[in-house]
Parts: C-alpha cells; sequence; structure tokens
C-alpha cells in the first residue's frame, strides 16, 4: 500500500482523493499521535491558503481533531511559514496548512508541522498513518471532553510583527512590484513592505478562489517581469500559493532564482560575520554556476537530494543557518523553520537597501550554465546505475566537460523515468551532450523519450 504522506504532506485533488472523510480521519489520528499524554489544554494552529476547497477540508480537519479532544485555533488564510512560525510561538501543539503550494486550484493538501515549528519526521508520519487504520475502533470523548475552537494567538499579526523586525534597514525610496500568485500572501506581503517604507505596486491579489497561481506568480515569473518593466520598479517579488517560496526579478525584469538569492545573501552575511561555517546548503539541482560562484566566494557547499525537507535535515543536522532550492525555497534558520518567501523577500531587499546597488549589480555574483534536462522512460529506473555502457556514457561526457559542466542522472521519485541533465558554458554542446547519454539509457533500457528540454 502507498504511504500517505508524500515528501510535502497529504496531497491530492480535493473532494475526489483529498476528501473530508480523510482530512476527517488524519486529523483524528494527528491528534491522537501527538496529543498522546497531554493534559493543559492542548491546540492545533490551522491555516490555509485561498482555495475553494480550503473551507470545506478545514471543517473536516478541524471536526477530526476536536473529535479526538483536542481544541483548534483557526488561523485563517496566512503563509505555510506562518503556520510554523506561530505554532512554535504560541504554544501550539502542532501546527496544519492547508494548502497544495504551486499546484492547480482544484488540488489540495495537508501539512503538519511539530510544536517546534518543524516539519514532522517520517516516522511521525508513520504513526499517523498507523493510528488512521485503528479509528474505528477507538473511544471517542464526549461531554466537556471534545475539542472545541478557541482563540490562543493573533496569528498572522504576530507573524508580520515578527517579519518586520528581522529587517536592519528602511526600504524608503525602493519601488517594489509584488505578484502574490491570488494566494497566501496577497495582502501580507505588501502590508509588510509598506511599513517598512517601500513603495508597493501590487498585483495579482484579487484571489476569488479559483484563480490562485494562474499564469502569475513564481511558477511565472515572466508575469512579474512585464510588470516591473511597465511600472519602473527597482525589484520585482513573485510568490507561489501558499508563499513558502520566492522568484524576484531585477530592475531590467531578469530573473533572479533561489540560487542567486542565496549567494547574495549568502555574500552579505559572510561580511557580516552571520552565515554558521562559511557554508550553504542546497540541492543536487542547483546551476553549476551557483557552485563555481559559491568556490570564487571561499563558501562551502553541502549537496542534498531534491526536496526543502532533506535541505532542512542538513542544515540542523551540522549547524547551518542558510539554505535552499533553486526553485526559490530559501530557510533562513536563524528566524524561522522552514522556506519563507515573505522573509527571503525582506532579506533580499535589506542587502539592496544597506548597499545601495541596483539588484541587477548583486544578481551578477553568478553566471547561469546552460541546463538541458531529458527524461527518458524506462522499465527499471535503477538499472542505468549498473548499466556498464550508461556508465561510460557519462563518463565520457564529464571527461569532455572537466570543470566547465556538469552531468546529472538520477531517476524519478514518482515515475518510470530516468533524468539526464548535463550543465554545461555553451547550450549547443550541452544539448548535444544530454541526448547522447539518453540515447545510450533508451538503447540499453529498450525505453521511450518522454519528456522535454
Amino acid at each position: 500500500m502507498a504511504r500517505l504522506f508524500g515528501t510535502d504532506g497529504v496531497r491530492g485533488v480535493a473532494n475526489r482523493e483529498l476528501t473530508p472523510e480523510l482530512a476527517f480521519r488524519v486529523g483524528y489520528a494527528a491528534a491522537c499521535v501527538l496529543g498522546a499524554g497531554e493534559t493543559e489544554a492542548p491546540f492545533f494552529a490551522i491555516g490555509k491558503d485561498t482555495r475553494y476547497s480550503g473551507d470545506l477540508l478545514e471543517a473536516a480537519l478541524m471536526a477530526g481533531v476536536m473529535a479526538a479532544g483536542v481544541d483548534v485555533c483557526p488561523l485563517g488564510v496566512i503563509p505555510t511559514p506562518g503556520v510554523a512560525y506561530v505554532t512554535r510561538v504560541s504554544g501550539a501543539l502542532a501546527g496544519v496548512m492547508i494548502s497544495a503550494s504551486h499546484n492547480p486550484m482544484e488540488d489540495n493538501g495537508i501539512k503538519f508541522f511539530g510544536a517546534d515549528g518543524f516539519k514532522l519526521f517520517d516516522a511521525v508520519e508513520d504513526k499517523i498513518e498507523a493510528q488512521m487504520d485503528q479509528l474505528d475502533d477507538c473511544e471517542r470523548p464526549t461531554g466537556s471532553g471534545v475539542g472545541k475552537v478557541v482563540k490562543k494567538t493573533q496569528g498572522i499579526a504576530e507573524y508580520a510583527a515578527f517579519l518586520r523586525e528581522t529587517v536592519r534597514h528602511s526600504f524608503a525610496g525602493l519601488q517594489v512590484a509584488v505578484d502574490a500568485a491570488h494566494g497566501a500572501a496577497y495582502e501580507l506581503a505588501a502590508r509588510v513592505l509598506r511599513d517598512l517604507g517601500a513603495d508597493v505596486k501590487l498585483f495579482a491579489a484579487e484571489p476569488d478562489g479559483v484563480n490562485i497561481n494562474v499564469a502569475c506568480g513564481s511558477t511565472h515569473p515572466a508575469h512579474i517581469a512585464q510588470r516591473v518593466r511597465e511600472c519602473g520598479a527597482d525589484v520585482g517579488l513573485a510568490f507561489d500559493g501558499d508563499a513558502d517560496r520566492l522568484i524576484a526579478v531585477d530592475e531590467r525584469g531578469n530573473i533572479v532564482d533561489g540560487d542567486r538569492v542565496m549567494l547574495i545573501c549568502a555574500k552579505d552575511m559572510t561580511q557580516r560575520g552571520a552565515l554558521s561555517g562559511q557554508t550553504i546548503v542546497t540541492t543536487i539541482m542547483s546551476n553549476y554556476g551557483f557552485v563555481k560562484a559559491a568556490r570564487d566566494l571561499g563558501l562551502e557547499l553541502v549537496r542534498t537530494v531534491v526536496g526543502d525537507r532533506y535541505v532542512m535535515e542538513a542544515m540542523r543536522e551540522g549547524g547551518y543557518v542558510l539554505g535552499g532550492e533553486q526553485s526559490g525555497h530559501v530557510i533562513f534558520l536563524q528566524y524561522n523553520t522552514t522556506g519563507d518567501g515573505i522573509l527571503t523577500a525582506l532579506q533580499l531587499l535589506d542587502v539592496v537597501a544597506g548597499s545601495g546597488k541596483k539588484l541587477s549589480e548583486l544578481a551578477d555574483v553568478m553566471r547561469s550554465y546552460p541546463q538541458v534536462l531529458i527524461n527518458v522512460r524506462v522499465q527499471d529506473k535503477t538499472a542505468w546505475q549498473r548499466n556498464g555502457a550508461i556508465v561510460q556514457a557519462i563518463k565520457k561526457v564529464e571527461d569532455k566537460l572537466a570543470d566547465e559542466g556538469r552531468v546529472l542522472v538520477r531517476e524519478s521519485g514518482t515515475e518510470p523515468v530516468v533524468r539526464v541533465m548535463v550543465e554545461g558554458a555553451v547550450e549547443e554542446e550541452v544539448r548535444r551532450f544530454a541526448e547522447e547519454i539518453a540515447a545510450v539509457v533508451r538503447r540499453e533500457l529498450g525505453a521511450e523519450q518522454k519528456a522535454t528540454c
């Protein structure tokens, strides 16, 4: 049986795969597992993004938690990192975010945070899944033993105050264009920026339950790039549906992704003595230009597999404070316990304001190498590692690239697919190398190509 919890909570099409019945059972089981032994008025802090199905799943989830005898504190529409922060500082037993992040509006998800504000370990999620199989045998509390709705925190107001306190410089004189993706940051991001003195032009901030992430937000950066050029802003900021990631653009409309944001902030933190171990934690998907630039700056890199939870694990294990992904999940662990789009935007703008430089100048800290990705559908996605011809083809390309590029071959976590990625200085050469390796994978494993470059 497939594991219910994926790499980022429970996900599915709302009311078809992620049903209210399932949300009830997940809430009940989580309250049983996380509330075991608690006696002093435990409660769950629960937030959501702007999807239609948020109300439906919120009601079902809260009913499940209360049916297990635990109180609930609804936070309303709030970014995912806001839930993590509020959970940690309010004394909540756990935090829950109802969101499918950058996915289409028909999808939704349920993501848990522990009392410390960190995502639950796999072992705890497994306990919740196991508890769900035993719910029919549970004796439910009655009378005053059931949970109730409580107001235990100012929620988004406390989160906003926390965000403002992380900034060292005034943003007065900065013109900032914001794309809120019609999502959880639709009101908060602009308010915090204005409180700090920025002149804000706000876009994609009229959520109707359907338009979240549609042709806007961090997965469609061309939208904010166009708005920056139209209104002459100094910086553009694009969030995703639950505002845990950020993609920025400079005053020319050029994209400043997570790799560049991390380097800009790391350079500033190094100068201030604030970067522990002179180290950034990132994934294997960071651009090769990022790797070279980090070396030139004298920084150490810790690399993980794809997924912000794995970045976080490495940061906690090594005592590092900065990490993230090219996609815009950036973690400032000295401030919050998860990737935080608004916090990342504030740290980036703080560097801009303090330096007196344009973002385009700061973003020149690295050169992005051309990158080509080919997905090859196979019968056995792990077989490439044991195939001599494939291994030899990879080595041949690596030798040709030398120190001016890299090859990354890995299997998909969800499909029978081998992903072939090549980076290098010359795009035509990179494309040819990727196609050469993919052809060998296809020939050796008897598969058909099914992907894009």
